[in-house]
């Protein structure tokens, strides 16, 4: 069952933040210590990897650059859709992916970072689980 994110996924993402319901995003330090947060730049960078700008630069980035696996929750309750997707992140300072990214992130989530100074960061997905099933996946990945 390959990763093959969809249209569906990408509207809805697009739309998450201006309609209240931006992703969340879950860490974890090497030691196992989580971390969540809400990331309303989360879009689908193209059909097998999600991408946000990480303009807080705190503790998510600290525990990415550790520990690349990540969880990226969408709940749309009103719509009563969601999607967990598993992966890992790779964060871009500069450069041509940098770019790419920060000039597809939702106006809102740049007005909040005018000097640039966030980093992109891309999650090659892994896994995709909709309402306790598994939807998609890559063979021999972990995720849950």
């Amino acid at each position: 069952m390959p990763i093959e994110l969809t249209e569906e996924m990408a509207q809805h993402l697009e739309t998450a933040l201006r309609d209240k319901f931006p992703c969340v995003l879950a860490t974890a330090a090497p030691d196992g210590t989580p971390d969540v947060g809400f990331k309303g730049s989360v879009m689908v960078f193209d059909s097998e990897h999600l991408a946000y700008w990480e303009r807080t630069r705190g503790q998510h980035l600290a525990n990415i650059e550790r520990n690349p696996k990540v969880a990226i929750l969408y709940h749309n309750h009103t719509e009563r859709l969601g999607w967990r997707f598993f992966g890992e992140a790779t964060v871009f300072r500069e450069g041509g992916l940098w770019r790419r990214v920060m000039e597809r992130v939702v106006e809102t989530e740049l007005k909040l970072d005018p000097e640039r100074l966030g980093y992109a960061v891309l999650v090659r997905v892994d896994k995709v689980i909709q309402r306790g099933k598994v939807i998609m996946s890559r063979e021999g990945t972990g995720g849950e």
